[in-house]
Formats: structure tokens, sequence, C-alpha cells
């Protein structure tokens, strides 16, 4: 049975503290956030101890860090929790400064297979399906991969202020499943583009289309928007020279209609991304209990969590250089 804390008691916290309480070999037994009372409720509901002491965590009796808490505190609690023998799982980003990312990485040094970076998406079962089908070689390499990843509105201002931008925050994870299902990128180019005058006024976007120059010549094409009338709009397309595997969108039901008037119509998107990757975090929290129990590295892995924040460094540079090709 490993023993959980949690840090950060937000929407986030809560995810995982569903998910490791539905796990048969899993213990909630601690949550830790300094505002408020947001610890307390939480880990009311799962019978575990609470605490606005973050520091309380890494001296207490758990076996794992889920380290959920605001991008600018990840480094040094990661480190923390390693430093007290605990395994970690760490929300996306490893930090929005990727000089700080490579202050995290050594300083874990060689206990980097004690981290794991929670980039969910890995974990849906369409597209993990898709990664293990290409690889088994059903469509030959991939020549050409579309990721498209909508959401239905923007996050606040407040919060996008602080986000590192859309590609550090958002197409990150996008960034992932790229590198997840075509390799290593060479090349990025970026252009971003502004529909809503409040994302632009700090700066930002509200959509991006970006092209990533694979390793093995193939090519990934990744389209965002902050704003997405059908909902959650999730969709993955890997093309290869004997075929291409489709992951698209899930709706509330299966069953389409067919009338007088409409043919094929079935529900909205699902809209929100709590919903649309609730099996994705249960299996991430499996895939990281097994791999501690068993003493492997989980994946991804910090060094993924790097790369990442690589190509989003790399297409925050090419947006601003108005789509200049960017080399990693």
């Amino acid at each position: 049975m490993l023993r959980f804390a949690i840090i950060g008691a937000g929407r986030i916290g809560g995810v995982h503290a569903r998910a490791i309480a539905a796990h048969p070999q899993a213990e909630l037994a601690l949550v830790a956030d300094p505002v408020g009372d947001a610890a307390a409720r939480l880990a009311a509901g799962y019978g575990a101890a609470s605490t606005t002491d973050v520091d309380a965590v890494f001296v207490s009796d758990v076996d794992a860090v889920v380290v959920g808490s605001p991008t600018p505190f990840h480094v040094d609690q990661i480190v923390a929790a390693v430093d007290a023998g605990k395994a970690v799982l760490a929300e996306k980003p490893v930090d929005l400064d990727l000089a700080r990312a490579d202050e995290c990485v050594a300083a874990v040094g060689d206990r980097a297979d004690r981290v794991m970076l929670g980039f969910n998406r890995r974990f849906d079962p369409g597209f993990a399906e898709m990664k293990s089908r290409i690889l088994a070689g059903e469509i030959g390499g991939v020549e050409q991969l579309t990721i498209i990843s909508r959401d239905p509105s923007a996050p606040p201002a407040a919060y996008l202020t602080g986000s590192g931008g859309i590609f550090r925050d958002m197409t990150i994870h996008d960034l992932d499943m790229a590198r997840f299902l075509l390799g290593d990128i060479t090349e990025v180019i970026a252009v971003g583009q502004n529909f809503a005058d409040d994302i632009k006024e700090i700066g930002d976007y509200d959509g991006a289309v970006l092209t990533l120059r694979g390793a093995n010549g193939g090519v990934a094409t990744i389209i965002n928007s902050r704003h997405c009338a059908t909902g959650y709009d999730q969709r993955v397309e890997a093309f290869g020279p004997t075929g291409s595997l489709r992951a698209e969108n899930h709706t509330a039901t299966r069953v389409q209609y067919f009338g007088a008037d409409v043919s094929g119509a079935s529900g909205p998107y699902l809209d929100f991304f709590l919903q649309r990757y609730t099996e994705a975090y249960a299996a991430e929290i499996d895939h990281f209990v097994t791999a501690v129990e068993a003493g492997v590295a989980p994946s991804p892995s910090l060094a993924d969590g790097r790369e990442a924040l690589v190509l989003a460094d790399a297409a925050t540079r090419s947006a601003a250089k108005g789509g200049a090709p960017v080399s990693v």
C-alpha cells in the first residue's frame, strides 16, 4: 500500500485525491495547502489528515508526494520531497523558466527515477492505444501527426497573467504528445493568434498553430484555441505509409440521431478537461503506483518535462518572430 500526500488542495489536487482513493494499492494520508481550510476540506472527504504547513509533508511517513501546487513552487517541492526519500508525481510544467527546470534536474541528479511528470494525456486510453499500435508498426513510420486541442473558454485573465503564456500553459501538453507519438523534435514554427482583446492586452495569444519537424523526418501540426463553441475539442491523427490512426472527441453518449432534418446528430463534446480525462488520471496514478512499488522509473520523466519546456520556449520565440523557425 502506497501512502500519499498531496500538496495543493485546489482543482487538480481534488482530481488526484479521487484517483488515489479509488486505487486498491494507494491511500491518501495527508493533504497540505497553506490557504485557509482548503486542505482540511479536501482531506475530510477521504479520511486523511490535513495541514497548512507544506513542510510537514517532507517529514511525514508518506511514501509518495503529489505536487499539485502553483508552478512557482514545483522545483523546491520536488527537490524537498526527493531529498526526504519520497517518490514524486509533479504536475506540469517543472517550472516556467528553463534555467530553474535545469536546477531541478541537477538537484535531483541520479534520483530522477523517483520523479514522474503529470502529462496525463499519455494515459488516455485512446492515445495510449494509438501509441502501442504505432510501435507495433500498424501504420509504418509516422509521417504526419495532427493534434487538435481547443478549450471551451479561456481561464480568467488573473490566471493567464502568471501562466507563462499559451505555449507553456496549454500547448505544453500537446508538445509532450508530439514527442510521445512522433519522437524527438528538431525545429518549431509557431504562429500565435489574437482574437480576444483581454488576452492580447496581457501579451498572450488565444490561439496558435504550430509545425514541428521530427528527427525522423515526420512532421507534427498542433492546433490550439482558448475558445471552442462545440466544447472541449481533443483529437489526434497519426498518418503513415500503410494507414492512419485517429482518436476522436468524446461525447456524453456515442448514440447518434438520424431524422428528416438531421443525420448523424450526437451530443456535444465534453465541456471540461476533468470529464474528458477522468480515465487518464486514474491510469496515471496506476502507472505511478506500479512503478514505485516495482522500483522502476515511471514515465513521463523529469527529463520529459524539461524537453516539453524546451519546445514551449522555442514556440514562444518563434511566435514572437512572426513564425520564424527555431531549432531545438
